[in-house]
């Protein structure tokens, strides 16, 4: 039987097909208010984070990343101001100084104060080396300090990091992106692997000080080889992060950190990101790089960018999730 006929007049319903389309609306409206979803284990799909447009907010309500409201409110503070500067020129000082002639300055005169007295009497309760003061230590990395802060915008974001969460990096150096996350976490929940003594000292003896952050009390240990057994083994992390470090260490020992790492990272939200490359995984091939991850009970989430807020700058990294406990 025609439940729908058309004539010149319009289409007519029927009555008895009214009635049923409403009791049909209302079995669908009652099975979408009252059933669950089933759970989707889809892939993720890569997402790209450009510098200034993040939005995640912390378990704090506070934005991690530069708003454009942000970056609008500085432009009118300069163009409000008047202030005029061109590409790449700064007006120097009243008493210009390169860090070459700071540091001069420093070893001549025992101090920017002059002070002759006997060390033990010194009103320096931390003193600090000449070399680390002129922060001769801001141009070990190829680019601009800075880009510490664009790092720990898409790594915390990506991540969804509380102030609660507990981040380890392999390999912090002289915490040019640990910095910002050991202002961001609560105390002692930044850890961090490090094998250069230089790193080590000028993180200790003028970053953190210097910054104020010395009551954070992060667990900056001086290790090789992928050993995290000072870390203990009750500490479950939300994020770990690797900035350029897997280039320099051979594709063995990666693994083996990895499969350290594995049981300490998270279930589902805990997140591993790697920078610039995996040829440590992609050189073993596809299929038995997906199995050996798989054997650690990782996988491979995708492959993410970021620019930076300050300078040109992109950089790369790849993503992974421990799927099962």
């Amino acid at each position: 039987m025609a439940l729908l006929s058309s004539s010149s007049k319009g289409v007519v319903v029927s009555l008895p097909v009214l009635l049923l389309s409403g009791a049909a609306f209302s079995a669908v409206l009652f099975f979408f208010l009252f059933s669950s979803p089933p759970p989707c284990n889809c892939p993720v799909t890569p997402t790209t984070a450009v510098g200034g447009g993040g939005g995640y907010r912390s378990g704090t309500g506070e934005r991690i990343s530069t708003s454009t409201e942000d970056i609008e409110w500085v432009k009118k503070q300069i163009e409000g101001n008047g202030l005029h500067m061109a590409d790449n020129v700064l007006r120097k000082g009243i008493n210009p100084r390169t860090r070459q002639q700071q540091l001069q300055d420093l070893l001549q005169f025992k101090g920017i104060s002059h002070y002759e007295g006997e060390p033990t009497n010194n009103h320096t309760a931390l003193p600090c080396p000449g070399e680390l003061l002129v922060e001769q230590h801001h141009s070990n990395y190829g680019e601009p300090w800075a880009g510490g802060r664009d790092v720990f915008e898409f790594l915390a974001e990506s991540a969804h990091l509380t102030p609660n969460a507990q981040v380890l990096e392999i390999g912090c150096g002289t915490l040019r992106v640990g910095l910002h996350f050991i202002r961001y976490l609560n105390p002692e929940h930044f850890h961090c692997l490090e094998r250069d003594e230089l790193s080590l000292m000028a993180a200790f003896r003028y970053e953190l000080p210097s910054q104020g952050l010395l009551h954070k009390r992060p667990l900056i240990v001086r290790g090789e080889d992928m050993d995290f057994s000072k870390f203990g083994s009750g500490t479950m992390y939300d994020l770990i992060y690797a900035s350029a470090v897997f280039l320099h260490i051979p594709d063995k020992l990666v693994w083996v950190g990895l499969e350290r790492l594995a049981a300490k990272l998270k279930p589902q939200e805990g997140r591993i990101f790697v920078s610039h490359n995996i040829k440590f995984c992609s050189r073993l091939g596809g299929e038995e790089c997906t199995k050996r991850l798989n054997d650690l009970g990782l996988e491979y989430i995708g492959k993410f960018t970021h620019d930076s807020l300050l300078f040109n700058h992109y950089e790369i990294w790849f993503g992974f999730r421990r799927f099962r406990a």
